[in-house]
């Protein structure tokens, strides 16, 4: 990988609890500018990730890279430059918006309380209440004010609309993409809200069990999956026509009716064409797909956990 023209590099990266290997052997950079979405289902991986690339836990294997510094071993210097918004803020509850704000400012080296009063302003965030008893909105907005009021280079998001309903969930990215939009900076957020990420991230890795079985870009991913629609009619059985699907690498499929509904991996002119010759269907409806109906065929079945 080339490290220099990659701000954050995940490298074999290998991480166990135990004989439980919730990392395995995983690989992934953001380039500059970029947004990346780091998805899967609960246990797949996507925390024990964050922790290594934040330096918060030393990997059994390979290593987390920011600035082509380890976190793990510069932690110190890497994190000056890296905005982080966990899952669950860590902000003292009995802190207002106010007092936080003074205390980063004496320990940060860049702190912009112009920009963190202002952002605090058009959120809604009060600046005196103590955090505790902000909603988890505000509690959120208040992380991610304090986050960019530090010029971060690297912004790193850990799911940051978790329990949020929709309208509040649609405001935090929309001013988001905003902020991403006037600072160009790289950021790497994992997320459930597969919507709302859908309109920012360039670029989507998709963990299961530990591994990373999709790294691609965004509009890429959306191009390749489709959802195919046909009915087989009399004479034809299902196994047949499931055989027959394997060219066109499905994702999922399911009987409805005496037709199929399948999520396919391939589905370009010449394959398709191929699929209708071999089982003698004519009539093939192709759609394009959402990422969170994408999502929902490469990671539906299985057991989601903790890590």
């Amino acid at each position: 990988m080339n490290t220099t023209a990659e701000p954050v590099v995940v490298d074999h990266l290998t991480v166990r609890y135990g004989k439980t290997t919730a990392v395995d052997d995983v690989s992934f950079s953001v380039a500059a500018g970029q947004v990346y979405a780091l998805l899967g289902r609960n246990g797949a991986g996507k925390s024990s990730t964050i922790s290594c690339l934040i330096g918060q836990r030393k990997a059994e294997s390979g290593e987390c890279r920011i600035f082509d510094m380890d976190t793990w071993k510069s932690r110190r210097h890497v994190m000056a430059r890296v905005g982080i918004v966990p899952e669950t803020p860590d902000i003292p509850p009995s802190a207002s918006a106010r007092e936080l704000g003074r205390f980063l400012g004496r320990v940060r080296p860049i702190w912009n309380s112009e920009d963190y009063e202002d952002r605090l302003e058009r959120v809604s965030v009060p600046h005196r209440l103590p955090s505790g008893s902000l909603s988890k909105g505000q509690r959120r907005q208040l992380a991610l004010a304090a986050a960019l009021a530090t010029a971060p280079e690297v912004l790193i998001l850990d799911d940051p609309t978790l329990g949020l309903d929709a309208v509040v969930r649609r405001t935090l990215l929309e001013e988001l993409v905003g902020e991403l939009a006037d600072r160009g900076t790289t950021v790497l957020v994992t997320t459930h809200d597969l919507t709302g990420i859908e309109g920012i991230a360039d670029r989507v890795g998709i963990m299961q069990q530990g591994k990373l079985v999709y790294d691609e870009p965004m509009e890429g991913l959306k191009e390749r999956f489709r959802r195919l629609r046909c009915v087989f009619g009399h004479g034809i059985s299902f196994d047949y026509v499931e055989r027959a699907l394997e060219t066109l690498e499905p994702a999922a499929v399911r009987v409805v009716g005496a037709g199929v509904d399948a999520v396919v991996g391939r589905a370009d002119h010449e394959t398709v064409r191929m699929f209708r010759e071999t089982t003698g269907i004519t009539e093939v409806e192709l759609e394009s797909l959402g990422l969170e109906e994408i999502f929902v065929a490469l990671c539906g079945d299985g057991e989601g956990g903790d890590r």
